[in-house]
């Protein structure tokens, strides 16, 4: 479920990003996203 497209985000980043792709990261649950949505990924980066 949500832990394996969390996970599968983070080692994406990592491959396209290298040392760059480090981050934190949190998982919150919520009984219901927009559009029927399973998972909400929200990225916030700085490119320089």
């Amino acid at each position: 479920g949500q832990p394996r497209v969390i996970n599968g985000a983070s080692e994406l980043f990592g491959e396209v990003f290298g040392d760059a792709g480090a981050h934190a990261r949190s998982a919150v649950g919520v009984s219901e996203l927009p559009r029927n949505a399973p998972v909400e990924v929200e990225v916030i980066a700085e490119v320089s």
